[in-house]
């Protein structure tokens, strides 16, 4: 006799169950960590984090005053709108002697000029033409001299309009840059940050302090500047949710040596690595390594895990001297019944094994 199912058949009266829906496809509005952003130059002999093939994609992380905002895949850093800065050094030259000339014609220019270093002026008199050709020229010589800037290596310019992104300017030595356009600076040179002690807890549900030491930069500017409030605090944030996970999926310490540790310096930072390029990756940062840097015990479980480690390592030597005891004394015991020193009774080998142990112990 069979249990009845929890699930009964359909019976032929029975409605079709409904088709099942489809998977959702993110929208143009979700950032995923799986984008590119456009490849830049590196530092010399330094090579970013490049991402496993089997990691799996996640969705960018949501929620909060400094969430990941509705940006599409397209959204990028792009050039910005510049010029050399010597085009508007020579046109407001240019409008500069324009306007010369015409208050020259108009005989507004001092009079003991007149003679030794310009031609005897018309005096036409400052009616409306000399205003009218003055205004524009003013114009255009504060427009060229309030837009020049000057870049320097490591910092760029995210130009915007009403809030609109117009572009970035990497361009170094002097720039003209429209003054219309509002100019904000952003660090793209390579940082190290050394996190505080972030509190977490091993696989054992031990308290533990971890620091870490880490190396990254702005790589799209676009994104950091427009995709969250503050670049800098999510990434801080990313770190301490990494540091979290990774250190949940092993023991800071293992005495009997059966499974990986917190200890495994190289194994700890490729997982720091991998989680936190991914987790930053949607807001324009590139991250090249996460190294810890000190893992210790919360302070209050800091003196007893010394003293269990202690006596872990006292044990692990005593085990030692006592193989390498027996192993001498197998080795005396061989050597006597080869050379035929003498046939030694059962009771005889257990004597000599006894005392060899405990003299070669005592010593």
């Amino acid at each position: 006799m069979t249990a009845p199912s929890a699930f009964p058949a359909p019976g032929p009266s029975d409605p079709p169950p409904p088709p099942r829906a489809r998977p959702r496809t993110p929208t143009a509005g979700t950032a995923r960590t799986s984008d590119t952003a456009p490849t830049m130059a590196l530092p010399a002999g330094t090579v970013p984090w490049q991402a496993r093939e089997t990691e799996p994609d996640r969705e960018a992380p949501g929620g909060g005053e400094h969430a990941c905002r509705a940006l599409p895949d397209t959204f990028v850093e792009r050039p910005g709108p510049c010029l050399p800065g010597w085009v508007a050094v020579l046109t407001a030259l240019a409008a500069a002697c324009a306007a010369a000339a015409l208050l020259w014609r108009a005989g507004a220019l001092p009079s003991w000029l007149d003679g030794p270093l310009l031609p005897r002026s018309p005096r036409t008199g400052a009616g409306g033409p000399l205003w009218a050709g003055l205004v524009p020229l003013a114009a255009v010589v504060l427009l060229a001299l309030s837009g020049l800037a000057r870049g320097r290596p490591g910092s760029v310019r995210v130009l915007s309009r009403c809030g609109s992104y117009r572009g970035t300017v990497r361009g170094t030595g002097l720039l003209w840059i429209s003054p219309l356009l509002h100019r904000r600076h952003v660090d793209v040179t390579l940082r190290h940050w050394r996190s505080r002690p972030i509190d977490a807890v091993d696989a054992h549900g031990t308290p533990l302090r971890v620091e870490l030491l880490l190396v990254w930069r702005v790589r799209d500017t676009a994104r950091a500047v427009y995709a969250v409030r503050d670049h800098g605090r999510f990434l801080r944030e990313a770190v301490e949710a990494a540091v979290a996970r990774v250190a949940a999926r092993y023991p800071v310490d293992d005495f009997r040596g059966e499974r990986p540790t917190l200890r495994e310096c190289e194994r700890v930072a490729d997982d720091l690595t991998r989680l936190i390029a991914a987790e930053v990756r949607a807001v324009g940062v590139e991250v090249f390594s996460a190294t810890p840097v000190r893992i210790d015990y919360a302070p209050e479980l800091a003196a007893a895990m010394r003293r269990a480690r202690v006596a872990a390592v006292d044990a692990k030597r005593r085990k030692a001297a006592l193989d390498d005891v027996l192993g001498a004394v197998g080795e005396t015991l061989r050597g006597i019944s080869e050379r035929g020193l003498g046939q030694l009774d059962e009771y005889e080998r257990k004597a000599l094994v006894r005392d060899l142990t405990v003299a070669l112990l005592t010593s």
